[in-house]
């Protein structure tokens, strides 16, 4: 039975205007599960007004930075309520693992209580000036109205990057999900009403790139945009904002590095490359999708992680002994075969999977692992979003760093070794927003992560990403007493 949701604007669920919808389907049995409005631009434009009204007019724009705080915290403990419920929602929606989707749902709880701690902690400054001089205030305020657009991988985590920081720095939003999977995120909204914000604090739309994405980076009361998602969407993004001029953040995709020198710890190594590629079958912007392998290493890590891959439990991803999942999306699939395909025709070579995994239904993909002797095959070049590892190899640290840098992306990295100056080095000499050193994949809310080049520009999360949600105003008080002095006699 299909599963028909609502978008939620003004403090309302409601269907579009014109009464169209979309399908979503379960990437796991092909099936059509959930059915979502479909956002004409009058809802968009209905959506940012009421986000505008409740920032200029409404209670929000009364709102002190400690009852945005406790505002957070009540989200919070919402969503310590229904967090199984929003995983469920996600991995039927996406595929995602639901031991995943669990552990996701449960950190989202303390996402929004550390930015709700944060919240009156937004503070200006007072630069010195001379004894003559007026008083100089340099304050902190918000922008307005926030337009957040995130796709469907991680959709619930990504969007509290975004909506917790822009609500404790005293924001409105409008959130827009990928039309390939909203489930958890108007299931979200359910949340953000029993929290009891304001009526437009945050709204929710539903729909495709356009008019529902057109409409909202673009509409003349949107202030900044955040967008996740991927490359050719975020050029759009980029194209549309520039009808108003917004602030705009883009967390885009990657196709990162992991360098393992030949003094490195096997089981870490074994351990994290799977990790970095597999986990989440590879639809991550920080997944480590080309190993670099030195010389004298290489053979032995091939060895390990081909029968590691080969043991993988491909599967249901409500199960519990699953490991791996399908791919979100057929169109997904279709890249990573058709790319992987051009790549071995040029003389990749497959040492492991490299196809459908044998299952009658669901858009499943064998966790992969290619020799590729460069870099210019398209697999390498390009970002799949999926299971499937390049492996190339180098001589020496120079050598490592030159083929990591040779990218377009500069999303993520990581390095193995147990030389930790090496370590260092490399970590330093590799373009990346994140970076790990003998590990891979761990997370912290409090540290920022972005990219740089086609992985997008500007950070998500820790404090700083609030004053991303604030604009500075310079305040200048004459409180000696004395006249104004006349403008055309010069003293």
């Amino acid at each position: 039975m299909t599963k028909n949701y609502q978008m939620y604007i003004a403090g309302a669920f409601c269907d579009a205007g014109d009464g169209q919808r979309f399908d979503s389907v379960n990437p796991a049995t092909e099936e059509v599960w959930a059915s979502f409005p479909e956002a004409t631009a009058k809802d968009v434009d209905r959506a940012v007004k009421a986000a505008h009204q409740a920032f200029t007019e409404g209670p929000w724009s009364r709102t002190s930075a400690r009852e945005r705080g406790r505002a957070l915290k009540r989200i919070a403990h919402e969503l310590e309520k229904v967090g199984p419920e929003l995983s469920v929602a996600e991995t039927t929606d996406t595929g995602k693992l639901l031991r995943e989707t669990r552990w996701q749902a449960g950190n989202l709880a303390e996402i929004y209580d550390y930015y709700g701690g944060l919240a009156d902690k937004v503070e200006g400054s007072l630069p010195p000036v001379g004894p003559n001089q007026p008083l100089s205030m340099i304050v902190r305020e918000p922008l307005g109205v926030v337009g957040a657009i995130v796709p469907w991988n991680s959709q619930l985590h990504l969007a509290a990057f975004k909506i917790a920081p822009a609500l404790a720095a005293g924001n409105t939003i409008v959130l827009k999900p990928s039309e390939e999977a909203a489930a958890a995120i108007v299931e979200f909204a359910r949340v953000m009403h029993a929290a009891g914000l304001p009526e437009g604090v945050f709204n929710v739309v539903t729909g495709g790139g356009n008019p529902c994405g057109q409409t909202l980076v673009s509409h003349p009361l949107v202030r900044r945009v955040s967008f996740t998602g991927g490359v050719e969407t975020a050029r759009k993004v980029i194209s549309a904002s520039v009808e108003n001029i917004a602030m705009l953040s883009l967390e885009l995709g990657g196709k990162s590095p992991v360098v393992v020198y030949d003094d490195a710890d096997m089981d870490n190594v074994v351990n994290g490359v799977t990790s970095a590629i597999f986990a989440a079958s590879g639809q991550s912007c920080a997944a480590g999708s080309r190993l670099l392998l030195q010389d004298g290493v290489y053979d032995d890590v091939i060895d390990h992680l081909v029968v590691r891959a080969g043991d993988i439990v491909v599967g249901d991803p409500m199960a519990d002994d699953t490991q791996m999942g399908p791919l979100a999306t057929r169109r997904q699939r279709d890249l990573i075969e058709r790319l992987l395909t051009e790549s071995v025709d040029a003389g990749a070579k497959v040492l492991s999977g490299g196809g459908r995994a044998g299952r009658d239904k669901g858009w499943f993909f064998e966790p992969t692992i290619v020799a590729c002797d460069g870099q210019d095959y398209p697999m390498v070049r390009n970002e799949l979003f999926g299971p499937v590892l390049s492996v190339l190899r180098f001589r020496d640290e120079e050598e490592a760093i030159r083929l990591a840098r040779d990218s377009d992306y500069a999303f993520a990295g990581g390095v193995f070794s147990r030389d930790f100056g090496k370590a260092y080095r490399t970590a330093r000499a590799i373009p990346a927003g994140r970076f790990w050193i003998n590990t891979y994949r761990v997370t912290n809310y409090a540290m920022p992560f972005g990219g740089s080049g086609n992985s997008g520009y500007g950070r998500e999360g820790g404090i700083e990403a609030i004053h991303d949600y604030t604009q500075t105003k310079a305040i200048f008080a004459d409180l000696s007493g004395a006249p104004v002095a006349d403008p055309f006699v010069m003293r």
